[in-house]
């Protein structure tokens, strides 16, 4: 654990599969409180992504602001969502929901992440975990957003490792490479949680059946079904994930950064994106910035960030355990 006793966050999502593994690891782990929930378009639409989001939360017993955001894409076309890996409804196709009566913020996610920012200045962890419209949309409305915010971690992005919807490109970027451009040459203290150590992850079904036979909860059963779903996708793709049943957490390592970025390597370093063409979506990190590119995107007084590139899985699989483990949920009636 780090020294830091709390981090209040603004989760900015669209749940999603391992959206859902990320909340409930925020929710469960002592030195997260969730200030708000915003949600865009991108595993599902940003409807569904909203109404999982409610849904999440209320049947884990608690109440935390949730905001509709961006539907589509800044720029280009919108793609299909991949229903194909996380399910028609975003959590494996539930079979059934229980009612709940949350209701939305009535704002959009864009003004509630500038109007937390304003409220409490250099207090708001923004960890982004879908495309970045929301954030991006956030910087126009304000522009001082990046004094205002005490840091943005960003699920999203590849630099060595194979992209998973292009040979170069991860999906949260390409699904609106330039609304991330604008976030990514901002100038907050900015750290990208991207494939290069995402893949390096792998959390596996019968741990979640562990999990839940440990809670007897519906939030815990819900999770299992949609991580049984989402991980049949990724055993027909890895071997490793064949042999043991199981599915890379990619979300879930942008809040295991927060609390543990010891378990990370990284280098600071000016990262930008393509927006068009066959590498549309591509982070590409400037790894030799001791030289004077021609390109005054990669001018040497640009803004950095931190890229994770390596990462010590077990120290990660062991916090997620443990804190998924602790008694977190309220007794079910």
């Amino acid at each position: 654990m780090t020294s830091h006793s709390s981090y209040k966050v603004i989760y900015d999502t669209d749940p999603g599969v391992d959206d859902a593994m990320a909340l409930y690891f925020a929710l469960a782990h002592p030195a997260i409180e969730l200030v708000g929930i915003t949600t865009t378009f991108g595993n599902v639409s940003v409807d569904q992504a909203a109404t999982n989001a409610l849904y999440l939360t209320a049947i884990a017993g608690r109440t935390i602001p949730v905001s509709k955001g961006v539907a589509i894409p800044w720029c280009k076309r919108q793609e299909a969502t991949p229903a194909h890996i996380h399910g028609a409804d975003g959590l494996g196709n539930l079979a059934t929901r229980q009612a709940v009566d949350a209701q939305l913020d009535p704002r959009s996610s864009a003004q509630f992440i500038v109007d937390m920012a304003r409220a409490l200045p250099g207090e708001i962890t923004l960890v982004a975990v879908g495309p970045l419209g929301n954030l991006s949309l956030a910087l126009m409305m304000e522009p001082g957003l990046p004094q205002l915010l005490r840091e943005v971690i960003v699920m999203g992005g590849t630099v060595l490792e194979p992209g998973n919807v292009s040979p170069v490109a991860e999906a949260n970027i390409w699904n609106d490479p330039h609304a991330a451009d604008r976030v990514f040459a901002a100038g907050w203290k900015l750290t990208m949680v991207g494939l290069d150590v995402t893949h390096r992850v792998a959390v596996t079904v019968a741990l979640f059946q562990r999990i839940a036979d440990r809670h007897k909860h519906v939030a815990t059963d819900t999770l299992h079904h949609a991580v049984g779903f989402y991980s049949g996708f990724y055993s027909g793709l890895y071997k490793h994930l064949s042999v043991t049943p199981g599915c890379f957490a990619h979300d879930l390592l942008a809040f295991i950064y927060l609390v543990n970025p010891e378990f990370f390597t990284v280098e600071t370093k000016t990262v930008r994106v393509a927006t068009e063409g066959l590498a549309q979506g591509q982070t590409i990190m400037n790894r030799r910035d001791f030289l004077g590119y021609h390109e005054a995107a990669w001018a040497i007084d640009k803004p950095r960030t931190q890229v994770c590139m390596q990462v010590d899985a077990p120290a990660c699989n062991k916090l997620f355990e443990d804190t998924m483990m602790s008694n977190w949920l309220p007794r079910q009636a």
